[in-house]
């Protein structure tokens, strides 16, 4: 390496600590820097992590919200369209939570909700303003459609009558060969009229969700003639009149809406009923063996009102709106419980059945519901029951078969004001032993 010449090492010496003296305070300043300045930064780098961790869980629930917030647009639109396909609730009580269209929505309901406007806005608001509230589709079902909404009572009386006449030929004897009787043939025909007035409450626990009872009141008339065949002459005849009137059987149900149906999408409603044995039951009315023209079991000298067992019966409602019209169904099965030591009042004296087991009811309907216009509709059901066989003891009674019942319904509804609607239905027997002729009329009513 090449020395420099000694001339110039004075210089590089002097520049070499002139250098020196101009970085040192830099250097001790660099390395005596505060390490509570570094804790600072971090500290705040910390709470910009926090505030915007902060601010995406405000922007997250503010999605969350703005999920609910459609969801409920999306819901509000389907009852709305379910109601003008179908003319308005199914339940027959007016549905008064108002459409998305009209009304704000709720986002911070924890279910889904409709909010309340004020004043609240019809259901069906027509395009044009028109906030005449469209009529409830005809109910022609015991099983309403669209539950009440939450808080609000909704009332049902009606008034039932039905009809219905059977021939009965009961043979009591025995044969030795085919077509000659050894005994008696009791031969009867009856003709039954009943009256039934029922007031129906419904509350809306949710929108979701509703509670109902039902009161019903009946009025049982019945006029048998009968004759013991072979025995006297054939104008022997005898006519036997009986009737009874009191509280039937009180019912308590719960309905629950399972999902958010829509326009194009099945609404499903599971419900839960349970029936008590509030009415006079067949076995405390007294039977008459000692009737002329009435053998076999004789009859009764005054008429039950309820059934006499307790029962509970689930049941899947699921409603489809089609345009332009809305179809429905129900699908549905009665257990009624054993009840032991059973005596029946005789005017003999009483007869030890002892313990009686009903047999359950399946049932199953249909039907199709349509608006005419904004204040009346139409629909078209049919309802069918299969009442499985009765034991006594464990044993299947000997007279004892499993019977069909099943009726076409129609029914019509009018709105006559924005809290009212009238209905009728009617219901033609289809099967021997349904009832003829079923009329009801209903008036339901929100409070």
């Amino acid at each position: 390496m090449r020395k420099l010449p000694g001339s110039y090492q004075p210089a590089l010496s002097v520049l070499a600590a002139a250098m020196w003296m101009a970085f040192a305070p830099l250097e001790v300043a660099w390395s005596a820097e505060p390490a509570t300045d570094t804790d600072a930064r971090l500290d705040s780098l910390r709470q910009q992590v926090a505030d915007q961790t902060q601010r995406i869980e405000a922007l997250r629930k503010a999605v969350a919200q703005e999920e609910a917030s459609l969801n409920e647009v999306r819901r509000a639109l389907g009852v709305e369209a379910l109601s003008q396909r179908r003319g308005g609730a199914a339940s027959g009580v007016p549905n008064v939570a108002p459409a998305a269209a009209s009304t704000g929505v709720n986002p911070n309901a924890s279910e889904p909700q409709l909010a309340q406007a004020s004043p609240p806005q019809p259901v069906g608001q027509a395009p044009s303003g028109d906030n005449r509230q469209l009529a409830s589709i005809a109910p022609i079902f015991e099983q309403p459609g669209l539950l009440t909404p939450k808080g609000r009572f909704g009332l049902e009386p009606s008034v039932q009558y039905s009809y219905s006449s059977s021939n009965r030929v009961a043979l009591v004897g025995y044969t030795i060969i085919p077509a000659i009787l050894i005994g008696l043939i009791d031969v009867r025909e009856v003709k039954r009229n009943t009256f039934t007035g029922t007031l129906t409450s419904r509350y809306g626990v949710t929108n979701r969700f509703e509670l109902e009872a039902r009161v019903p009141y009946v009025y049982r008339s019945d006029t048998g003639v009968g004759r013991a065949f072979l025995q006297g002459a054939a104008s022997n005849t005898t006519v036997f009149d009986s009737s009874g009137h009191g509280i039937g059987d009180v019912e308590v149900t719960g309905r629950y809406q399972l999902n958010d149906g829509g326009a194009d999408r099945p609404y499903y409603i599971a419900s839960l009923r349970f029936k008590s044995r509030t009415g006079k039951d067949p076995f405390e009315v007294q039977t008459s063996r000692t009737v002329l023209g009435f053998q076999n079991d004789g009859v009764q000298t005054s008429l039950p009102t309820g059934s006499g067992f307790y029962g509970v019966q689930p049941a899947l409602t699921v409603l489809y709106p089609s345009d332009p019209a809305v179809f429905f169904g129900t699908a549905s099965y009665l257990h009624s419980f054993r009840r032991g030591h059973v005596v029946r009042d005789t005017d003999t004296g009483p007869e030890n059945l002892g313990s009686v087991s009903p047999g359950g009811i399946f049932g199953f309907n249909f039907g199709m519901g349509l608006a005419l216009n904004d204040r009346s509709s139409f629909s078209i059901g049919y309802d069918h029951a299969s009442v499985g066989k009765t034991k006594v003891n464990g044993i299947v009674a000997a007279d004892s078969v499993r019977v069909q019942l099943g009726t076409l319904l129609l029914g019509y509804s009018l709105r006559l004001n924005s809290q009212r609607t009238l209905s009728l239905s009617l219901g033609a027997g289809l099967t021997r032993d349904t009832p003829d002729l079923t009329l009801t009329l209903r008036v339901p009513m929100s409070l």
